[in-house]
């Protein structure tokens, strides 16, 4: 059998399909990006047709530019955007209505109600997450109230819901299989992550009919093989993980203490606690790192909701920038006596705020403060955060406090942001040679399962580092600058 293995990487700008060798290297690509659509402040949705037209095209494209064939492919494993909700009609297969991005929040009051009601612990206590319109539990409960018709077709079991990677396997296989796996399902609110179930309680609690759901299987299943017809030939499906899982993979981080930050339109820190279910004292989620061959593994996560996503508003809102890798030479030349905080609250403040009605704000702005400086506090903003996020991790979870951070994602291309990152973390930051690590993710869950590639230990043996980035900031440089960002964090919350 070949050792070529097909990852779908649908993320929330753009959809990627990537054709990995035996070796692991990059041989055919394909990217597409699609419309953002905000209908009223706070709200996020996509079209599912773009995101499943972005799907096919790029497959074909990476297949092209590979020179291979659907035949040649030995498995394929799919990472996506989590938490984003999509409803759609079980004959006809169409969706009821724009897929809801998890940035959303128009649950917000929903989410406020359930607080109010006292339900959250009891939540916390099942799914390990905090209740807010992140996930895509109450995302589920809008649509079936705000779609004419959609909670009497959704009991009457003629409606299916599915997190994009559940969408796009219903249409890779020609509605044959709606299924997910348990990382995606973890994201939901509605599963029970230690009885790996759905669970009634929450199902009643958000009004949700159990028979709208998938069924939820191992990251390493066998998940049916695409419609022949699409791509010439059928392929095996033998893998699917939410992206920050995905990218946990990726990244070998299969030891207990190993940490992940994947930087794409969101930031999100991993942290392995490995068979150990963590409570997190500290506003983090405690969720599943992944579930393999019937084993699961936990983890304790922060989310960022906007990291490239600051990067991208200077380019489109603002157009201080042209292109998105300008910003790493602008901050360099930013003026260091000024210090400017961007609080990119733009849909709310995650981990470990979880203030669902904050809003962007910019500090320390003086008549100096120009394009470079603006740059420059963007980029530091995902340092902060990040900053945040770990020092959260290392009071819940003392087997944290000595780790090297593994990164990925399109910013981490930028010397300049990981050298912050560093800096401010007063922590080694390790770039690794395969920076596509959440596709690399779901190709090596799908490759092992299809036993053409190696399995976990020699997986990790086969990680190598590119470059690692160590702290050389003083340290009442970096104690001024973080005292400074949690005063623009504490002007910047609502409660």
């Amino acid at each position: 059998m070949s050792g070529y293995v097909l990852a779908i990487d649908q993320g929330t700008t753009s959809s990627r399909a990537i054709v990995f060798d035996d070796g692991f290297r990059v041989v055919g690509m394909g990217q597409e990006e699609f419309p953002q659509h905000f209908p009223r402040s706070g709200w996020v949705e996509h079209d599912p047709e773009d995101i499943w037209s972005s799907v096919v095209a790029t497959v074909r494209s990476a297949l092209a530019d590979a020179s291979l064939s659907a035949a040649d492919i030995a498995a394929l494993g799919i990472t996506n955007q989590r938490e984003t909700t999509l409803i759609w009609d079980r004959d006809s297969g169409k969706p009821i209505h724009n897929a809801i991005v998890w940035q959303d929040r128009r649950t917000a009051e929903i989410c406020q109600r359930l607080v109010s009601e006292g339900s959250e612990p009891a939540i916390t206590a099942k799914t390990g997450l905090i209740v807010d319109p992140y996930f895509s539990g109450t995302k589920i409960a809008w649509l079936l109230d705000n779609v004419d018709g959609a909670r009497a077709k959704a009991e009457a079991g003629k409606l299916a819901f599915g997190t994009v990677d559940t969408f796009l396997l219903w249409r890779l296989t020609g509605g044959r299989v709606h299924a997910t796996d348990a990382t995606n399902a973890s994201r939901t609110m509605l599963f029970d992550i230690e009885a790996n179930d759905w669970d009634d309680e929450l199902l009643r609690l958000l009004n949700v009919p159990r028979t709208l759901l998938p069924a939820v299987e191992d990251c390493d299943a066998e998940f049916g093989t695409t419609d022949a017809a699409l791509f010439g030939a059928a392929i095996p499906i033998r893998g699917i993980a939410g992206d920050q899982h995905a990218a946990t993979l990726g990244q070998a981080c299969f030891e207990p203490g190993m940490v992940k930050s994947t930087y794409g339109t969101g930031c999100f820190a991993v942290l392995n606690t490995g068979a150990e279910r963590i409570t997190s004292h500290n506003r983090l989620l405690t969720t599943i790192a992944y579930r393999l061959a019937g084993k699961t593994c936990f983890a304790l996560e922060g989310s960022i909701f906007v990291a490239g996503a600051a990067v991208q508003w200077l380019r489109d809102g603002l157009q201080v920038v042209a292109r998105a890798e300008q910003t790493g030479p602008m901050a360099a030349r930013a003026d260091e006596a000024q210090d400017v905080y961007m609080v990119p609250a733009f849909t709310g403040l995650g981990a470990p705020w979880w203030d669902a009605e904050a809003r962007g704000a910019i500090y320390g702005l003086t008549r100096k403060t120009g394009p470079d400086e603006l740059a420059r506090a963007a980029l530091e903003a995902v340092c902060f955060q990040t900053a945040d996020l770990l020092t959260a991790m290392r009071k819940d979870w003392p087997g944290a406090s000595d780790t090297i951070l593994r990164v990925d994602g399109g910013m981490v291309a930028s010397d300049w942001t990981m050298q912050r990152l560093a800096d401010l973390l007063d922590a080694p930051v390790d770039r690794p040679v395969v920076l596509e690590t959440t596709a690399l993710g779901a190709a090596w869950v799908a490759g092992q399962k299809a036993g053409v590639w190696p399995d976990m230990a020699g997986f990790a043996r086969r990680w190598h580092l590119e470059r690692r980035f160590t702290p050389q900031m003083d340290a009442v440089t970096r104690g001024r600058k973080l005292t400074g960002w949690a005063d623009a964090v504490r002007r910047t919350l609502t409660a």
